[in-house]
């Protein structure tokens, strides 16, 4: 089969692979029908997540067709159209148990990898690295699933890919990120990144009924498609992002505040930003934690940091005493996605929101690796890429 496979940084290859088998009574075989390009996965194409292998299949946001089953897939059939979460999930370990789904402790094939990394193992990510388990991404033609009877989302015949496909990441990745973020009916919500979580995540505020909801970045396309999600805009720069979030909260400050930037924040004119990418160069430092640091500042007292954006490794200089003297809560983490897919179904099913209105691209699979390069470079207006096996 065909599929699109990491050769390095910058180095995504349309290449021959073998075709996915059942390894495990658990596992399906799925035939793609939609596939997408995320925001994280920039993260392996920069080069900044470790645990890659020249020929990993790539991908993580998919959906399509069971074609295969193994004998314990329980309701899943033959047939079936799914959404596949990209957090693997057994649904019978303690942390499955709790809804922590990223958390899973079954699911990471080299949890003891991830272990000596992170303190303990995460779940296995499809198409994310050996530290989650190396399993195949979806940016294929075909992907196995394990523990298939509970890494899915079935999906009605009534509603397109289009629609859909994005509950396997960005959607609950955004709703995940206002939720933990306990919006009361008085409060401002600012949103740091206006890609496709940021755009999730203020469609997300706006529903569990924010007062208004403030989106900085500084592109002009993605400032346009947050304004007609209902965001006041803020473009970093052409403004100053402390001085108009003191504006429009009486100086009061925003009361939650929402990271869906990450590791690579972008800040042409900052010192702290050009010392952080001073010290990616020199090995000093993994990530570039602008926004973190942003956010501690402008946050009101008392306000809850919400981080969705990915975390890789280190980062310096996090103002710790400010956080801990405003007494901020912070709260992060990979998506429990099974936790709030049913809900969200339901949502698009009844037309409270259609995920789709983020894409800007769909052209077909063998054209994935160019389309890195433009989502990379934001080229062409582009917030989303769906890709077409």
């Amino acid at each position: 089969m065909k599929a699109l496979c990491w050769h390095g940084k910058h180095d995504i290859r349309w290449d021959t692979v073998p075709d996915p088998i059942i390894e495990h009574p658990r596992d399906a075989i799925l035939k793609v029908s939609s596939c997408a390009i995320c925001g994280s996965d920039l993260h392996l194409f920069g080069g900044f997540m470790p645990g890659m292998k020249c020929g990993d299949v790539m991908g993580h946001e998919f959906m399509g067709e069971v074609v295969e089953t193994g004998r314990e897939t329980g309701e899943l059939k033959v047939g079936d159209r799914v959404v596949v979460p990209f957090t693997i999930t057994c649904g019978e370990c303690a942390q499955c148990r709790r809804g922590f789904f990223a958390a899973c402790e079954r699911s990471n094939r080299n949890r003891d990898m991830a272990a000596k990394v992170f303190g303990h193992t995460t779940a296995g990510l499809f198409g994310y690295s050996h530290l989650t388990g190396g399993f195949a991404g979806g940016q294929a033609e075909y992907v196995r699933v394990p523990f298939a009877d509970h890494t899915h989302v079935k999906v009605p015949g009534n509603l397109t890919d289009e629609q859909v496909l994005f509950l396997g990441d960005i959607l609950p990745t955004g709703w995940q990120a206002a939720a933990q973020c306990d919006i009361q009916p008085e409060d401002t919500v600012a949103i740091w990144g206006a890609g496709p979580v940021g755009q999730m995540a203020l469609r997300s505020a706006v529903l569990l009924g924010a007062r208004q909801v403030v989106m900085i970045d500084r592109l002009p396309d993605r400032l346009s498609m947050a304004q007609a999600g209902g965001a006041i805009t803020v473009n970093f720069d052409e403004e100053s992002v402390l001085d108009r979030l003191h504006e429009l909260t009486q100086g009061k400050g925003p009361d939650k505040c929402i990271d869906a930037v990450g590791m690579e924040s972008h800040v042409a004119r900052s010192l702290d930003a050009m010392v952080d990418r001073a010290k990616q160069a020199l090995m000093l430092e993994t990530d570039r934690p602008h926004v973190l640091r942003e956010m501690i500042y402008v946050c009101r007292a008392g306000g809850i940091l919400s981080i969705p954006g990915v975390y890789g490794g280190l980062v310096d200089k996090i103002p710790m005493g400010a956080s801990m003297n405003k007494g901020l809560t912070w709260r992060m983490g990979q998506t429990h996605v099974k936790r709030w897919t049913d809900d969200l179904l339901a949502r698009i099913a009844q037309g409270q929101i259609d995920p789709s209105f983020v894409i800007t691209h769909t052209v077909p699979l063998r054209d994935g690796p160019a389309m890195y390069d433009t989502f990379r470079a934001k080229d062409d207006g582009c917030v989303k890429v769906v890709l077409k096996p």
